[in-house]
């Protein structure tokens, strides 16, 4: 935000454009004032300044293949005091990354407009309704016939089970013969 409102302050004015780009002018003039100074910086600010160089020259000087962990035991041993999540705060803010051992790089994204495969089955999509194929299907319950669609696969290949299994005097009590 700043070097965009340096570059075009002359002509529009500091004011308007922290407007546009809804930010409060202080914010502006308080980065500018850090920027002359760096004292009037935040202690966290100041320390992330000073520890970039040596994540990068630990980074750079194990072939850039060290991960924000060994980079932390690194400063550590050389006794700088920095704590890890500061380490990998900094890692990602400058883009430095590890070596990933174990787990590929997925390069393959399926593509949603492809057209689906023929369905060599040929299968009967039709239903009424959701999760019903349409097929009556009989329950006992205490000596109670009861018709009822089945909700699912499931309750189908479950009735036809209970069809195959049933003498034919059942059969014919349950078809209301």
């Amino acid at each position: 935000m700043t070097p965009f409102v340096d570059e075009h302050r002359e002509r529009f004015g500091v004011e308007p454009i922290c407007k546009a780009l809804q930010v409060a002018p202080s914010a502006y003039w308080r980065e500018a004032a850090r920027k002359r100074e760096p004292a009037l910086c935040p202690p966290r600010r100041r320390r992330d300044a000073a520890l970039l160089p040596e994540i990068e020259r630990v980074w750079n000087g194990n072939m850039r293949v060290y991960g924000a962990d060994k980079v932390w035991k690194q400063l550590r041993r050389e006794g700088t005091t920095v704590a890890r999540c500061t380490v990998e705060r900094l890692m990602r803010r400058q883009g430095l990354r590890g070596v990933i051992r174990g787990k590929s790089v997925r390069t393959t994204v399926p593509d949603a407009k492809a057209p689906c495969p023929l369905d060599r089955v040929n299968r009967a999509f039709r239903a009424e309704r959701p999760n019903v194929s349409g097929k009556p299907a009989a329950f006992f319950l205490a000596g109670l016939s009861i018709r009822t669609m089945p909700s699912s696969k499931r309750n189908e290949e479950h009735w036809a089970w209970k069809q195959a299994a049933a003498s034919p005097a059942d059969k014919a009590a349950s078809s209301g013969v």
